[in-house]
Parts: C-alpha cells; structure tokens; sequence
C-alpha cells in the first residue's frame, strides 16, 4: 500500500488543505493519506492554539465522507512536542512493507534541515513537497530538493490564521472549512477569545 502523511495543527482543518491533499493524492496515486493532527507543534507558538481533543476532532470531520483518508491520533497520544521523527519511526513500523512518503510544503523544505533528525527521517520516509507561492522549488538547487518529490498543487489562499481572527470577529466562515467543522467550532465556541 502506498500511504502519504501530512501532520499539522490542523486549527482548524480547513478547505485549502484538502484541495491540496486530494491534488497530491490524485497525482502521486496514494492509495491512502493520513492526516496527524499534532500535540504540541515544536516551530511554532500557538496563542489560539485549541485543545489537542478539538483539532483531533475537527480533523477527523473535515475527512469523515472519505476513504482514502483517515486520521491519526499518534502525536496526541504521545503527548509533548510533535517531532516528526518520532512519528515516521513509529509509523514505520506499523506500517511495515509499506511505501510511506511525508508531504511537507515548499516552506517546510528550506527548514527541513532544521528540524530534529532529519536523515532518519528519510531513512524512513520518502519526502514529497507541495509548491507553494513565492516559494521556487525548480530553483532549489540542495541535495534535499532534489531528494525530494516535487508536486505542483493548486495555490489556495485560505489560512488557520485567518479563519481564527475571522471566528473571533463574529465573521463567516462558510466555504472556508468543511461544514461540519464550521458547525464544530460554532458549538464548541472555538477561537472566541
């Protein structure tokens, strides 16, 4: 089985992440993506960060009417900060015989060499990366990008920061995440503070 992995805060989950997910899914024929809701992420601060249990939920809403994506819960159950290292390993292992990429976006690239282990995680892991705008993956001349599967997707200009302010501000947020997890954090009173 051919498996894509895409971690994340996911606070919230919205509709540019699936329009992507789905293009590179669509391309590369992955026969399932799953989508790893993080515990703590460890390069960013998160002052509206919601609770791991909302994101979690949210995450599997966005995704529930499809199967070719599921949701996991490692990261949360592991608790602490997420380092995607701890996840490949432990995914390669459940996930034994199986092709695993880990989808990051062009960003994520130019600071994958930061982050914690990163040859062992492509001793686990192929790595696939999503353009993104401003950002020239064709120019990346590294060892990494060209490592690296690169997987031109549609430029979605939706972001988890701005439907927060928008929820803060008693803005909608229709079309901007699934349904459901609209009506989720409308009762659930998310990012109100």
């Amino acid at each position: 089985m051919k498996l894509g992995i895409f971690g994340g805060s996911f606070n919230p989950p919205h509709i540019g992440h699936l329009i992507v997910l789905e293009s590179v899914r669509d391309q590369l024929q992955f026969d399932r993506v799953i989508l790893i809701p993080s515990a703590e992420p460890p390069n960013k601060p998160a002052p509206m960060l919601a609770a791991s249990a909302h994101r979690l939920e949210m995450t599997r809403l966005a995704v529930k009417e499809n199967p070719e994506y599921e949701v996991s819960d490692i990261e949360i159950r592991r608790r602490g900060i997420s380092y995607t290292v701890d996840t490949v390993k432990e995914l390669s292992v459940l996930f034994a015989g199986h092709s695993l990429s880990l989808i990051i976006g062009a960003d994520n690239l130019l600071e994958f060499e930061t982050w914690k282990s990163p040859t062992e995680i492509l001793s686990k892991v192929d790595l696939v990366v999503m353009s993104r705008p401003g950002f020239n993956l064709q120019g990346n001349k590294s060892e990494l990008a060209r490592m690296a599967r690169c997987v031109n997707v549609p430029q979605i200009g939706i972001s988890g920061t701005d439907i927060r302010r928008r929820v803060k501000l008693g803005r909608s947020i229709r079309f901007l995440v699934p349904a459901a997890v609209e009506e989720y954090i409308s009762q659930k009173r998310l990012y109100r503070d």
